[in-house]
């Protein structure tokens, strides 16, 4: 689902069907920039903020981007019930100890992450 969204929203921002936030002509003058100096020049939000560009066309693509990076964190709950039927409680805290880590790593509390 995560790929079929990534060609769906790849082909809105290259149809032009939505408007990009950074013209491609804006992309290609920058593109030797830090980070930073990109963001401040066009105007590109950092860490989840991302989620209120959704009605651009260069943002949108990260729906998928999004949908994939979460699917670890799912398939780890899914792992989770079975253990404990099991009884393994090593391996569900190890699958708690993982959901937990890669959840604080993508809030982007950390400052580390999530931008």
């Amino acid at each position: 689902t995560g790929i079929v969204l990534m060609i769906i929203t790849y082909t809105i921002y290259v149809t032009g069907l939505l408007p990009a936030h950074v013209d491609m002509d804006v992309v290609a003058q920058n593109w030797g920039k830090g980070v930073t100096e990109y963001m401040h020049i066009t105007g590109s939000p950092s860490g989840w903020t991302w989620l209120t560009m959704l009605g651009s066309g260069d943002f949108i693509n990260f729906l998928g981007l999004a949908m994939l990076a979460l699917l670890t964190i799912v398939c780890y709950f899914i792992l989770l019930p079975g253990y404990i039927r099991r009884k393994n409680y090593i391996y569900a805290s190890i699958v708690v100890a993982e959901v937990l880590v890669l959840s604080l790593a993508a809030s982007g509390l950390l400052g580390s992450g999530g931008h």
